[in-house]
């Protein structure tokens, strides 16, 4: 009996946080955040770039890459424990002038790139399929504020 509740809840999928609801669960260093809207923007040019292979995922291959001079956007999840798994990105971003953000959901950010397993970064590589919303997301990202 307890078996069977286990596995109907197994099988139900976890309820859709909102975005408020996902800012509950962020850390403290997750600045600067991604508005609603330009979460939104990221997820569907992440989903864009991931149908023609042009996105890095996972701390050690976006790591690599930044290192190596590879130009794009790095979207960090800002729900990602421990902190001391990714905090070293923003730096390295910083120190090679790449625009950087953070959204509020690892789950979404992994979805979105067209995985099952959530994903706490990935660096959006520019490419002329999705040239436009490259760039929109390019400008909105680049205008937020860089913490102190």
């Amino acid at each position: 009996m307890a078996r069977e509740k286990q596995e109907e809840a197994a099988a139900e999928p976890a309820p859709e946080l909102s975005y408020r609801e996902q800012l509950e669960h962020l850390n403290p260093i997750a600045q600067p955040l991604a508005s609603r809207k330009l979460t939104r923007k990221l997820y569907k040019c992440i989903r864009k770039a991931a149908k023609h292979k042009q996105i890095r995922r996972g701390v050690k291959e976006v790591q690599k890459f930044i290192n190596k001079g590879e130009k794009g956007i790095t979207v960090l999840a800002g729900d990602t424990l421990p902190i001391d798994v990714y905090c070293h990105i923003p730096i390295m971003c910083e120190d090679r002038n790449l625009p950087y953000a953070y959204v509020p959901s690892k789950s979404d950010l992994g979805a979105a790139a067209g995985s099952k397993r959530p994903t706490c970064v990935i660096l959006l590589k520019p490419h002329e399929e999705y040239q436009e919303a490259y760039d929109e997301c390019l400008g909105e990202v680049e205008a937020l504020p860089l913490p102190l």
